[in-house]
């Protein structure tokens, strides 16, 4: 049993840690998880909350996972890990089930997770737990529990993990596992992978006696060997495609560069010869104003170079009017959806730089630095 404890706290505790530090690394990334869950619940209310949330709940995780490891304060440790375990295992039952949420985001975007393989894990979790709750207390701490440095490891760990969720908020995250990261083709990532498998439907036809009122329901090669269609008496009411094995998909889906006139200029900027900077502001209202104005002057410096400069955002065309009169932006916007943006940079509003579809460089509103620095190392 206490080889099993000592297994139980090593992998607990370092999955505690993982997932609170992925988590930690995109703090936003991880809130837009929150609002879905929330949709589902109807808890609209919560939005404004799942920021602070996905902090709190990230850090907690790496406090929880140290503390296991360390031994320190195993009575409220011990709870805290079943009552995570128990709720989370919850969720994910029910978004499998259901097939409400289709990744738990556990892992963020490191480690896709699907809902009944995340249920899986947790039913894994919740076994080491249990075994870490029914011998929580004769874990005792690495520091012979004693009080002074026992709270000085939960207060270093508390002090490092609030520092890095928040380094990653108010910049961008250390470590980027989207398929829009720095050096990567957005063209090429939206082409399946060579030997990609197609998805697999099982497809019925339905056929009613028109004089008995009979109904049937045949599969393909059934349908195929019976010839109804040859009987005048049997008439075709339906046919059902049901998907019975998901196939592989482009990593890059829903990437669209819609003009408000309505053409679709997608392949046009992606493919230009040139560099392209793409301002992005998922949603106008809740961007920051001060930004929008000072790149309003940066924009202007890059067209006169000879880069391409347009804005890309969610909003409405007339609130991205007045946006552009009162940030005095010169630049086309265009519009792209909500969840795309929201995925290419964790930054409202946020800049990127592209050459010919490749990702050069992005900043966080916060770091944009002046054209002339961008210039000298990026466009050459």
């Amino acid at each position: 049993m206490k080889y099993l404890v000592i297994l139980s706290r090593i992998l607990v505790g370092v999955l505690f840690i993982v997932s609170g530090l992925i988590k930690a690394n995109d703090p936003l990334g991880f809130s837009y998880k929150l609002e879905e869950y929330f949709d589902v619940f109807g808890m609209d209310w919560m939005h404004t909350y799942a920021l602070a949330l996905s902090i709190f709940i990230s850090v907690s995780e790496v406090i929880l996972g140290v503390a296991t490891l360390l031994g320190t304060k195993m009575k409220p440790v011990a709870w805290s890990l079943l009552g995570l375990i128990v709720f989370f295992t919850f969720l994910t039952f029910y978004s499998a089930y259901f097939n409400k949420v289709t990744d738990c985001g556990c892992f963020g975007d490191a480690v896709k997770l699907t809902p009944w393989e995340s249920f899986s894990k947790d039913i894994i979790l919740l076994f080491f737990i249990t075994i870490i709750f029914i011998r929580r207390n004769k874990i005792t701490s690495v520091f012979n529990n004693q009080i002074k440095p026992d709270y000085i490891s939960v207060g270093i760990t508390t002090a490092l993990s609030l520092f890095f969720a928040f380094y990653c908020l108010w910049h961008l995250p250390v470590k980027d596992f989207r398929p829009y990261a720095i050096g990567k083709s957005i063209p090429e990532q939206m082409k399946l992978p060579v030997g990609a498998v197609p998805d697999v439907y099982e497809t019925k036809l339905v056929y009613k006696n028109s004089n008995t009122g009979e109904v049937k329901q045949m599969l393909q090669q059934e349908y195929m060997d019976s010839k109804i269609w040859e009987l005048p008496e049997w008439e075709w009411q339906d046919t059902q495609n049901k998907l019975v094995q998901k196939g592989d998909e482009a990593k890059i889906k829903d990437f669209k560069i819609l003009g408000f006139d309505g053409y679709d200029y997608t392949e046009d900027i992606l493919n230009d010869p040139g560099y392209v900077f793409m301002f992005i502001s998922y949603d106008i209202k809740k961007s920051d104003i001060e930004a929008h104005k000072k790149f309003s002057a940066f924009a202007e410096k890059a067209n006169s170079s000879g880069a391409y400069v347009i804005g890309l955002s969610a909003s409405s065309e007339n609130s991205i009017e007045e946006l552009r009169h009162e940030a005095q932006s010169s630049f086309d916007y265009y519009s792209t959806d909500e969840i795309t943006l929201k995925t290419i940079i964790r930054s409202n509003p946020g800049l990127v730089l592209l050459k010919q579809g490749v990702v050069v460089n992005m900043w966080h509103y916060n770091d944009i630095p002046n054209f002339e620095k961008i210039e000298s190392e990026h466009l050459k």
